[in-house]
């Protein structure tokens, strides 16, 4: 499996970035979201609070992924979007029923409890549709002659169901271990209580996702079992035992800043399994990254706008978590 380093495996990295800092961003506050039933209704406006500062910017991550692919690889957008458009339209529509009930839930108290339920229900649908559209995406789609030629339900398969619950699974214990950082007292115990045995669920989807994927293209199995490339992937379950006994170690040892790193580092670990899967097909089975992109000048002038946008985002996120820093309780959270 070699790498050259040309503009479209350059921009094909930029737009895997965009797409993981989404996730990782979106991620803890969409499983934040999902954890409202099961906590005390005192509590959920210091949940909120603890995202409120930080996550209005989280979807430009998905717009440049969206877009990225667009520009780029527009072969690609023009059979992956029709294929997925069901699930798409769900997560988009989840996101803004989430934006609204967040905002509403702090302005009408007399009906808080539909707000929240609306909260709830919007990050779980774009959380669920997400992992859907994973796993639509790993498992293929029909093309013919440079167009899908499947139906509107494609994407619905025992694969995709699998996928959008284990990435479900694993929002809930990001936003989890979130709220260990951020919270204190009876929130922050409930966080710990619902993490430790989340922490087993995801490490139980990991594998159930990692056992079924070799299995749907007879490339990803050859990534996965022959060498030489065998000898890379193998890195991967080696390095994701480890971050996941350190996580269960650190949850038990109840050490508040490292569950939602070890956290973060488990979803990287699950991209780079991703990216030996996947590699170089941005369609599996039909098109790689060279077959889709874009003439390469057009390609060279997106990325350097992206090489100058990306940095003053990072730069005003970081910002934004730093000065937002420490934990957060009630009656000294942000959102009014």
């Amino acid at each position: 499996m070699g790498i050259d380093l040309d503009v479209s495996t350059v921009l094909a990295g930029v737009l895997v970035l965009a797409i993981f800092l989404y996730v990782v961003m979106d991620g803890f506050d969409l499983g934040m979201a999902m954890l409202f039933p099961v906590m005390h209704e005192d509590d959920r406006d210091v949940m909120v609070d603890t995202v409120a500062p930080v996550w209005d910017g989280n979807e430009t991550w998905l717009v440049l992924g969206g877009g990225g692919l667009l520009a780029g690889f527009p072969a690609a957008y023009a059979i992956l979007m029709p294929a997925l458009y069901v699930p798409i339209i769900a997560m988009l529509l989840g996101l803004v029923f989430r934006g609204v009930a967040f905002e509403f839930r702090a302005r009408h108290e007399g009906r808080k409890h539909w707000w929240d339920a609306g909260f709830w229900f919007g990050s779980s649908v774009a959380a669920l549709m997400q992992g859907v559209a994973l796993g639509a995406v790993l498992q293929g789609v029909r093309v013919r002659d440079g167009a899908y030629a499947g139906g509107w339900f494609d994407w619905l398969t025992p694969f995709t169901v699998l996928t959008g619950i284990s990435v479900c699974a694993a929002y809930i214990l990001l936003g989890a271990c979130w709220l260990i950082l951020k919270t204190e007292g009876r929130l922050r115990d409930e966080a710990y209580a619902i993490a430790r045995p989340m922490a087993l669920v995801v490490l139980g989807a990991i594998a159930a996702v990692s056992i079924a994927t070799p299995f749907l293209h007879g490339d990803y199995w050859r990534r996965w079992f022959t060498w030489p490339t065998m000898g890379v992937a193998a890195v991967v379950p080696v390095l994701v035992a480890g971050v996941a006994a350190m996580l269960l170690r650190m949850l038990a040892a109840r050490r508040d800043r490292w569950p939602f790193f070890l956290s973060l580092a488990l979803f990287a670990l699950c991209f780079a399994g991703l990216g030996v899967s996947m590699f170089p097909w941005i369609v599996p089975g039909a098109l790689t990254i060279h077959d889709a992109a874009a003439p390469e000048k057009s390609q060279s002038f997106f990325l350097v706008g992206v090489v100058m946008l990306i940095p003053v985002i990072l730069v005003y996120t970081a910002y934004a978590y730093w000065v937002f820093r420490g934990k957060v309780s009630a009656g000294t959270g942000y959102h009014g």
